[in-house]
């Protein structure tokens, strides 16, 4: 039953934080919130497992996946921030968050190498979560939270090219959308 509490207050939140972008099906932030919510189930049943059983194959994979996605998180906001110049008044579509409303493209530092350092990050968290402890339940959460990144990643790139039209277009042909020389 706490479990059922859990996921409700979190979806209450990601609700609050994406309503704009539930509005907007078009918005990369109406996919995002659904990847949200397939991590956010995932992780409610696997909470149980989080500690337990911690080095075995499973396990160790779990903890590289989630060390690892606060790399591509911690990269893709700080040049967002410092490179982005997020301004709210030229940027004023309603369903993007504050660092979202960058006015340069940023094409620097882990935006070099992809296209999309915040999903990345996303992606690990979710199957990192996902080998805390295997199931079919699981499997069914992660690759649905990862269908929904993808999803995320296609409206979010749409969205750039109206913003940054020519410019975007010629930096998608030399990056990858997660992982760097693969997807």
């Amino acid at each position: 039953m706490w479990m059922l509490a859990i996921f409700i207050i979190f979806t209450l939140i990601l609700i609050y934080i994406s309503r704009a972008s539930l509005r907007d099906r078009r918005s990369h932030g109406f996919y995002r919130f659904f990847a949200w919510e397939a991590i956010l189930a995932l992780i409610v049943i696997d909470i149980p497992f989080w500690f337990s059983d911690w080095l075995a194959w499973y396990q160790i994979i779990s903890w590289f996946l989630l060390v690892l996605c606060f790399i591509p998180l911690g990269f893709g906001v700080y040049y967002l921030i410092s490179r982005g110049s997020p301004d709210k008044e030229k940027r004023s579509e309603s369903p993007l968050l504050g660092f979202e409303r960058t006015t340069v493209l940023v094409t620097s530092g882990i935006y070099h190498f992809i296209r999309h350092p915040l999903y990345s990050s996303l992606f690990f968290l979710d199957w990192g979560v996902f080998f805390k402890k295997p199931s079919v339940a699981g499997v069914l959460l992660a690759v649905t939270a990862t269908f929904f990144l993808i999803m995320t990643s296609k409206a979010d790139e749409i969205e750039c090219l109206r913003v940054f039209g020519r410019e975007y277009q010629e930096y998608m042909k030399t990056t990858r959308r997660f992982i760097p020389l693969i997807y």
